[in-house]
């Protein structure tokens, strides 16, 4: 190991590689992930996110002494996951269970509801099992940036005062326009995870550092540096309008003055994204300086 990724970057990355749009073939990404995990850059890199219908094809790939950790993606209905969690070979350490609580319009409480009761029962199986959760979040429940949205972050916000390790997540693209938030919606929502101490993970469409138009889609993405830079200044109380004005930045150079000074400290806020590529960003990372690229696989 020649170089070490800063506290900064610690997990920031979640290695999606069996979704779109790299889509690997789960025996690919488990190869792939364990070359990560045994990489310089580890520290970079997050669980390996699997639907909930392939864990038990997951556990078929593991050696009889290996142990990987995994997050788990809800393509199932919310009150099968506890089964899923619960009957989880026990080579696989599910770190993470994630699922969407409601789609664009409907009601989130609901469905929020039946993943805070997933997600309590979750805290006391660990603590009858002597397990540990070590200070990390488990279960993120995804919400719809539409109707609806503060009264479900409020309502997470009173779970995790109540001890219940739940966090939000939400989505930054996809295959329609209307799935990218505008800077000041994300800004908006940053500020108020921000306001309420309630961390938060992302998903889809944050495939470079920093902000671009995608010429295939027509489609303008957010930059994960971007993120990074505007979560810190609204850790440090910046107002939604600078949040904004980082989130919109199109220059490198003011995300990585954010960062710079804070490499050394853990990342407040803002949990990770997930990436089907992990070279990707690590690429984007390094470019940017916030990595030392002078490595050794």
């Amino acid at each position: 190991m020649s170089t070490q990724v800063p506290a900064l970057l610690d997990g920031l990355v979640d290695d999606a590689a069996v979704f779109p749009p790299g889509s690997a073939s789960l025996p690919d990404a488990v190869a792939a992930h364990r070359r990560h995990r045994a990489s310089w850059y580890a520290d970079l890199v997050g669980p390996l996110l699997v639907p909930a219908t392939k864990l038990p094809a997951l556990a078929g790939l593991l050696g009889s002494d290996e142990r990987i950790d995994v997050g788990v993606i809800g393509d199932l209905p919310i009150g099968q996951l506890d089964k899923v969690r619960a009957e989880a070979d026990p080579r696989l350490r599910v770190r993470q269970v994630e699922a969407a609580v409601a789609k664009r319009g409907e009601d989130p409480l609901p469905g929020l509801a039946e993943l805070v009761a997933l997600a309590r029962r979750a805290a006391a199986d660990a603590t009858i099992e002597g397990a540990s959760v070590d200070g990390r979040l488990d279960v993120y429940a995804e919400l719809p940036l539409t109707f609806g949205l503060m009264g479900a972050l409020d309502a997470l916000a009173a779970a995790r005062a109540d001890g219940v390790p739940i966090a939000a997540k939400f989505r930054t693209g996809g295959l329609a326009a209307e799935l990218f938030p505008t800077p000041a919606e994300l800004a908006a929502v940053i500020c108020a995870c921000r306001d309420r101490e309630l961390p938060f993970k992302l998903t889809a469409g944050l495939h470079q550092a920093v902000r671009h138009l995608d010429p295939e889609t027509g489609f303008t993405h957010h930059g994960f540096g971007n993120v990074l830079a505007a979560t810190l200044a609204a850790a440090d109380g910046a107002a939604a309008s600078t949040v904004a004005e980082l989130l919109t930045a199109a220059d490198p150079r003011p995300l990585v003055q954010w960062a710079e000074p804070r490499l050394d400290t853990a990342r407040r806020l803002w949990v990770g994204f997930g990436s089907c590529s992990i070279l990707e960003p690590l690429t984007d990372l390094i470019r940017l300086g916030l990595v030392n690229g002078g490595f050794k696989a």
